[in-house]
């Protein structure tokens, strides 16, 4: 990854890294899933800090997916690899939210 020019910026607390190859219609989807997390991790718990995602294609076939999330100064990870990059990011987002209930 280079510099700046992969990492978008969504409401000051969560960025992506690595979506920037993806088409116009690809990344309202993948903003809409984790908005949808990230107001429900920010909802649950009252010190949600940041949230961050970065995207690898791995082969030509699969996107690995990397989440973070800064909860009480913890750090939460998890990880996914799945040919559907959607079904991808659902399920790594579904691992944070399930690691802080």
């Amino acid at each position: 990854m280079t510099g700046g020019d992969s990492l978008i910026e969504l409401g000051g607390n969560i960025t992506l890294t690595g979506f920037k190859q993806l088409d116009y219609a690809e990344l309202i989807v993948v903003k809409k899933i984790v908005g949808r997390y990230a107001r429900q991790l920010s909802d649950s718990n009252n010190n949600f800090e940041s949230l961050s995602l970065t995207l690898k294609e791995v082969h030509t076939s699969n996107n690995e997916l990397h989440a973070k999330v800064v909860v009480n100064n913890s750090i939460i990870t998890s990880e996914e690899v799945n040919h559907n990059l959607f079904i991808g990011l659902d399920s790594v987002l579904k691992k944070l939210v399930s690691q802080l209930e």
